[in-house]
């Protein structure tokens, strides 16, 4: 009996590793998906900065101060960026100002300004906002 207890206890053993490892790999892949999002979106959104001649395009890459930079872009004042702050009401009222703001900076560099509501499509708005982004900072226009 005492044979069969070891072999149970070294297989339950054996199965917590390979889902430890598995756990492991899946964050890694998480974590550096995040990271390659984020560097595109700072990209994008320093681009559409320089081509509009914003002078502090380098905010593009702060948390936050992105926002605000999007919030000037878009005609409105930095100050807003506070509703942050405010939890469930303020950040609603955040979205849709940074959705208006996004809209006219996109009318600003000559693209439909209906782009920006492609983030609050369910489920496929987050890629199609990143392609819209990234079109609106590297497309040339004809």
């Amino acid at each position: 009996m005492a044979v069969s207890n070891i072999t149970d206890i070294s297989q339950v053993v054996a199965g917590g590793l390979v889902g430890g490892a598995f756990l492991a790999l899946g964050l890694f892949v998480v974590l550096l998906i995040s990271l390659a999002l984020y560097v595109y979106t700072s990209l994008a959104w320093m681009t559409i900065a320089k081509k509009l001649k914003y002078k502090y395009a380098w905010l593009a890459w702060i948390p936050i101060a992105n926002i605000a930079m999007m919030l000037q872009l878009g005609g409105f004042h930095w100050a807003w960026v506070f509703l942050v702050l405010i939890p469930i009401l303020g950040w609603l009222a955040l979205l849709v100002l940074v959705i208006i703001a996004t809209w006219k900076i996109f009318e600003k560099r000559k693209f439909p300004g209906w782009f920006s509501l492609s983030i609050i499509i369910p489920q496929i708005g987050g890629v199609l906002y990143l392609v819209a982004i990234g079109f609106v900072a590297w497309y040339k226009k004809k």
